[in-house]
């Protein structure tokens, strides 16, 4: 009987900083309130570029034009109460971010977002949805970017669209 091959769980996410603060979003999580780096699943069909974008624009109702990329993590989540066990390897890009789209809907489980400072986001470490959401801020504050030409998708991913 074959083993079925383990496979991480693919995830992007949006390093946003205007003015010395960073754009996080607040949502509802089986643990309660958390927050968040704009982010969420690489979908068939779509580069990992396509999805920071979709990504963000569904979870803050702004467009989001990656710049560069700051960091690829590795972090495995366990939900006891679940018996979940999930490893996620995560994309994390920084970029420009435009004015909120006047009248779009926040994805579910989104409630809001929010500007916090390096300070802030460091204080607020207790609500964080994983411990990549200020790892991922302080790279980005530490100046770490990687050129988006590190990445390529093959024109065979775009044929997992349905």
């Amino acid at each position: 009987m074959a083993q079925e091959r383990w496979k991480p769980s693919v995830t992007v996410a949006a390093v946003i900083e205007r003015d010395g603060r960073y754009l996080l979003v607040e949502e509802m999580t089986p643990e309660g309130l958390r927050l968040n780096n704009p982010a969420g699943h690489l979908d068939p069909g779509e580069s990992l570029l396509q999805a920071v974008v979709r990504e963000t624009l569904e979870e803050t109702a702004r467009p989001f034009v990656p710049e560069a990329l700051t960091g690829i993590h590795l972090a495995r989540l366990e939900r006891h109460q679940t018996a979940e066990d999930i490893t996620y390897l995560r994309f994390a890009f920084c970029g420009a971010v435009g004015e909120e789209i006047a009248g779009r809907v926040l994805d579910t489980p989104v409630v809001r977002t929010l500007w916090m400072s390096l300070d802030e986001v460091r204080s607020s470490t207790a609500r964080h949805r994983s411990p990549l959401v200020l790892q991922c801020v302080k790279e980005h504050a530490a100046g770490q970017r990687f050129p988006l030409e590190v990445l390529s998708t093959h024109p065979s991913v775009a044929l997992l669209q349905k």
